[in-house]
């Protein structure tokens, strides 16, 4: 179960950070459009349904027109990342983020009404996100999904494919309903993946004659790409077969090693995070991890689990945490300066928590930091400061010694406690 509970981990974290939830780890995922994945995998060979991409009507017309591209139906899909498109509505009053048609002539008309105009949907916030791109691709019609999943994992010191002939539904509840529809193939990273792995998982898959031979040679392509591209996961729902007796991945899920950027440039280059909060993009620019959340307590850490562990805390002492910060383990002052920047640029951050524990980090660099904001950007609000670790004594020193308004914590739960009543002075 292993693989499972990693393929769970990593979609409950994609889910969480959709939601604004008080909960992740520390990684800039990288996010990719749908037709960005599905770009890719068609370069490696991959099936998927025709597409083009429409940045304007012009575009549209073009596509609309062009005959190497004619189908029976095509659908017409706004490029965003947030779920939930097609019951989404765009500010014009245009319902619908994905439609229908066997009309060519209507493709244009489709397309003009979404680009250029905001898209609400249950995952976006009432503000919406522009649609500056529209994906028109072929609609086929699936006659059998599966699950395929490929990722790596830790327990298995490796890649693991992931598949369940139960598709188009969330992997969680079928290993919650049906464990034994889910089944696994450990590969062997030097070895690379074998043509009996690939074969077993199609028949687990239920792909039978030519559709097994099809889905088999798919999922060694698709395992090529995941090496090839740095991938952590490739997740495929639905993997599935047509009426017409084609193999397609017809979703895919592209997560990436973000330490393999400088391998990786121009897949990390698609990757604008325009549609990031402005203060995340803010924080990846200085190697930051944030996520910001509803509350008023601004929390700056270091390390994900301590993240938790104090907005949890807050949270018990009656306060609400404002987001999450992480400063990792090799933060700088210039970093400490700049997070408190983020921190101070939410208008419903009413105070500060920092609270750190200094193994790798040193104390001394984090007071220095402090130190350094409070007074470049003339703090205003309440600062609470909770020190532990390397170099400690001489951190609480600076801090001290600084003449500036910074209330020092002596543990964890006073910290917390401190925080909350200062929002009540």
């Amino acid at each position: 179960m292993a693989a499972l509970q990693s393929v769970v981990r990593k979609a409950a974290f994609h889910l969480m950070k959709k939601q604004v939830a008080a909960c992740c780890v520390p990684v800039r995922w990288l996010n990719l459009q749908e037709y960005q994945s599905k770009r890719l995998m068609a370069d490696a060979g991959i099936n998927v349904q025709k597409f083009k991409l429409a940045e304007d009507l012009h575009e549209a017309e073009v596509i609309a027109a062009a005959k190497d591209f004619k189908v029976d139906e095509y659908v017409i899909k706004a490029q965003i990342l947030a779920g939930g498109r097609g019951k989404g509505t765009f500010d014009n009053g245009f319902k619908g983020g994905v439609h229908l048609t066997k009309n060519p002539a209507d493709v244009p008309s489709l397309v003009e009404k979404m680009i250029g105009h905001k898209l609400v949907t249950k995952q976006t916030g009432k503000q919406g996100v522009m649609v500056k791109s529209v994906m028109v691709a072929e609609a086929l019609n699936i006659e059998r999904e599966t699950y395929l999943a490929i990722l790596m994992d830790r327990e298995a010191v490796g890649p693991v494919l992931v598949g369940s002939p139960q598709g188009g539904m969330d992997i969680e509840e079928v290993a919650r309903s049906s464990p034994d529809a889910i089944f696994k193939e450990y590969v062997d990273i030097v070895e690379g993946i074998r043509d009996d792995q690939a074969n077993r998982m199609a028949t687990n898959l239920g792909f039978l004659g030519d559709k097994h031979k099809q889905a088999s040679d798919q999922i060694k392509k698709l395992y090529e790409l995941f090496i090839k591209v740095d991938a952590t996961q490739v997740e495929i729902n639905p993997f599935g077969e047509t009426d017409d007796g084609r193999v397609v991945c017809f979703d895919a899920k592209f997560n990436f090693d973000d330490n393999a950027a400088f391998r990786q440039e121009s897949i990390f280059e698609l990757d604008d995070m325009m549609e990031n909060d402005h203060r995340e993009r803010e924080a990846a620019k200085w190697d930051l991890n944030y996520i910001g959340m509803d509350g008023n307590i601004g929390c700056l850490v270091n390390g994900a689990g301590l993240a938790m562990a104090t907005m949890d805390i807050v949270k018990l002492h009656g306060g609400e945490p404002a987001n999450f910060l992480d400063c990792g383990g090799g933060v700088t002052e210039q970093q400490v300066l700049r997070a408190f920047g983020i921190l101070t640029s939410d208008p419903n951050v009413k105070a500060i928590l920092v609270n750190i524990f200094g193994g790798i980090v040193n104390c001394e660099t984090i007071a220095k930091g402090i130190r350094n904001a409070c007074r470049n950007i003339e703090l205003k609000i309440p600062l609470v400061v909770r020190l532990e670790g390397t170099n400690v004594d001489s951190a609480k020193r600076i801090l001290r010694t600084s003449g500036l308004p910074i209330t020092p914590a002596d543990d964890f739960a006073d910290a917390a406690e401190k925080a909350v009543q200062s929002l009540k002075q």
